[in-house]
């Protein structure tokens, strides 16, 4: 995760090649409850840092960074799809879902905006939005109440200045072994 990026922009090109790689994320039952709010412009950019400013006390280099998408999912789209004839079920009830795939198709639509910035040979950095400034955000940015953001991600060209990761960074890393279990769980 880049936390300090040159002022460079972007090419739009590169824009859109970052944004339409989240389309190809897979979704359950292809409900795609996602949307996703890209800040581009300068004063966009410096009203969203309004309401995510936390990030800026100890990393202030991400202000520098030309693209922020923030993203939003949609439990909606699952409840409505899963409610479906061709998906068995007659209602729209929570209570199927082991867990919250809304959110966690979002996030697997960002990680490949985040990949496709790395492929790119450019910085990214995802984070998440305090509790409190939700609602703010969301009144500022016009953000339907169906759209919950989840977080953000910045995009930029990584400064000269960013370091290599730490050592205790690469401590802290746990090994293969102790995340996978293969076969059963005390294997």
């Amino acid at each position: 995760m880049v936390r300090d990026y040159t002022p460079d922009p972007l090419s739009p090109s590169c824009v859109e090649r970052v944004l339409e790689s989240a389309l190809r994320a897979p979704s359950a039952g292809f409900s795609q409850g996602w949307a996703f709010l890209a800040l581009s412009e300068p004063p966009d950019r410096a009203r969203f840092w309004e309401f995510a400013g936390t990030q800026l006390e100890h990393s202030p280099g991400m202000r520098n960074a030309p693209l922020i998408v923030v993203s939003l999912s949609h439990k909606d789209a699952y409840l409505d799809r899963y409610a479906e004839a061709d998906k068995g079920w007659a209602d729209r009830a929570e209570s199927r879902w082991p867990a919250p795939y809304w959110d966690i198709d979002t996030g697997m639509a960002t990680l490949l905006m985040l990949l496709t910035a790395v492929d790119e040979g450019l910085g990214a950095c995802f984070f998440g939005l305090m509790p409190d400034q939700l609602a703010p955000f969301r009144d500022a940015f016009g953000i339907p109440p169906a759209y919950l953001p989840i977080g953000a991600t910045t995009v930029g060209h990584r400064a000269a200045s960013v370091p290599p990761q730490s050592e205790r960074i690469a401590a802290r890393r746990r090994s293969i072994g102790d995340v996978i279990h293969r076969g059963s769980w005390d294997r």
